[in-house]
């Protein structure tokens, strides 16, 4: 039970870290990043992610195993996958796969996206239904992102990225079986300096809300729904007008996750705080 909670919310959190950005001026680019993952305090994971935009479209290509006593224990390794594009603030995908196994289960999660809204899921297997659960209903699955694009950031307020105000959204993810928001708030201002990127990052508090496909008595979804230990730091990435994810930090009923960006590259070349904020 610990273990298949462990790799659960292990990949669940490597998803976010897809949050490499483009905004619709984007020029044609290609991005690589690379993320340690922890879980109270310990070192449990690595993922690789690639990127590349062309214009408004993008595709993104995730890669994501545990490590150390985790990788012993459990032999995790997931891979996720998603592509579409942008339209003005709003981020409009059109594809997303995910894979995720272990040395005890492995779930294959395929959707098909227009226009905002679901068109096509494929679970192999099947999740198991259960009579509490809150169920999906059609307009569950309108205007929505799936979980790789769901933190696909671009600017929403003009001026410096840094504002504020770029925080302020909610995120409305369907992941195939469940419906829920991501409701992000402004929560401070920081100066890091990390292999990859040093300079100015604005921290995003963030709330999880529960609206569909789920079981409202299980300690789990409450715990998440109570939580306020939950935050994203974002980079300013100039070049398209967009925020790039350093640094995601999600309290789990095991300890606290963190997943942070220990390399960056853009079009072949590392960066560091200037090149990444356009100042080079």
């Amino acid at each position: 039970m610990r273990s298949d909670y462990l790799r659960n919310a292990a990949f669940a959190a490597i998803c976010s870290i897809a949050a490499i950005v483009v905004a619709p001026e984007a020029r044609a680019a290609q991005m690589e990043a690379v993320y340690d993952i922890s879980l109270a305090g310990f070192s449990v994971g690595v993922a690789d992610v690639k990127s590349r935009f062309d214009g408004r479209a993008y595709e993104i290509d995730l890669q994501a195993r545990l490590t150390g006593l985790a990788g012993l224990l459990m032999s995790g390794r997931g891979a996720a996958s998603a592509s579409g594009s942008v339209s003005g603030t709003r981020v409009v995908p059109r594809a997303f796969a995910v894979n995720s196994r272990s040395s005890r289960a492995s779930r294959t999660v395929r959707m098909g996206l227009r226009s905002g809204a679901i068109a096509a899921v494929e679970i192999e297997p099947p999740l198991t239904q259960h009579p509490d659960t809150v169920p999906v209903l059609r307009q569950h699955k309108q205007g929505v992102v799936d979980p790789v694009s769901a933190f696909l950031m671009p600017a929403t307020v003009r001026g410096e990225l840094t504002n504020p105000r770029n925080c302020e959204r909610t995120i409305p993810v369907f992941d195939g079986a469940s419906r829920f928001d991501i409701v992000l708030s402004y929560g401070g201002t920081r100066q890091i300096d990390k292999p990859g990127y040093a300079g100015p990052v604005i921290v995003c508090n963030a709330r999880f809300k529960a609206i569909a496909g789920h079981r409202p008595g299980r300690d789990a979804v409450r715990f998440m729904e109570e939580n306020r230990d939950m935050s994203v730091w974002l980079a300013p990435f100039e070049a398209n007008r967009s925020l790039l994810p350093m640094r995601i930090e999600v309290r789990t009923q095991l300890g606290l996750s963190v997943i942070e960006a220990s390399r960056v590259t853009i079009d072949g070349q590392p960066r560091r705080a200037a090149s990444l904020d356009a100042r080079d």
